[in-house]
């Protein structure tokens, strides 16, 4: 581990939040350097990159890691992908939880649901084209509800503004007021990879690229597989 002590600031998808919080945690007790994230939607982290703020670290999907650094906002070949997560469905708390153990369960508690919730990141993007893959998205008109910036998937359903809602398990994980059904089935399951990705900045400034470095060695060492499985998520 080096011996530089920074503050290093990053910004990241609501998704891995909680994640990179306990990892920041554990990589300060080790290094002595702090490391903080701002999480927002991935949409409005890529805008902020895209317009020049500066940061340490970005971490977002990793279609959009290679946008940033296709427009010039992030280095060349500095995308590390970090995790892999899937995507879980859940219903109020209390509330009969329905099938989803076949594709075509799920495709039948969508028609049946009064509401259903799904993100502005890729995984509701993915589950949009599924509904259209299955013919019913024109049955789902005025049933089908996005998150709002500050109102994830979770809230909505806790709330019950939403009857089924579809999200990245590790943003409905410790969520009073729901049940979490399952994971959706292999078959149609929505595998995001969320990739770290540095500015170029960073390249005129060695020793706080070095501890930048070191945090993402960290990140993607065995020492992290537990906390990210414990965030359900897998390790890459």
């Amino acid at each position: 581990m080096v011996n530089q002590h920074f503050a290093l600031h990053g910004i990241s998808s609501m998704a891995t939040r909680q994640l990179l919080g306990e990892l920041a945690l554990a990589f300060e007790q080790k290094s002595g350097s702090t490391a903080a994230f701002e999480s927002v939607g991935g949409v409005d982290a890529a805008q902020r990159v895209a317009k020049g703020e500066v940061f340490d670290v970005v971490v977002l999907a990793a279609d959009a890691i290679d946008k940033l650094i296709c427009a010039g906002h992030l280095q060349a070949g500095s995308r590390v992908d970090l995790v892999h997560s899937g995507v879980s469905v859940a219903v109020r708390q209390g509330t009969p939880a329905p099938d989803m153990s076949t594709s075509d369960a799920v495709r039948q508690a969508v028609l049946q649901a009064a509401t259903v919730g799904y993100s502005t990141g890729p995984s509701g993007v993915a589950l949009l084209r599924q509904f259209q893959l299955w013919g019913i998205a024109e049955q789902l008109n005025g049933r089908l509800l996005q998150a709002r910036p500050g109102v994830p998937v979770a809230s909505m359903v806790a709330s019950g503004e939403v009857a089924l809602g579809f999200q990245q398990l590790s943003e409905l994980l410790n969520v009073q007021g729901i049940d979490i059904v399952g994971p959706l089935p292999e078959a149609i399951q929505i595998t995001t990879t969320f990739s770290a990705g540095l500015p170029a900045s960073l390249l005129d400034d060695p020793p706080r690229r070095e501890v930048v470095q070191a945090f993402l060695d960290f990140m993607c060492s065995p020492e992290a597989d537990a906390v990210k499985r414990r965030h359900g998520m897998s390790p890459v």
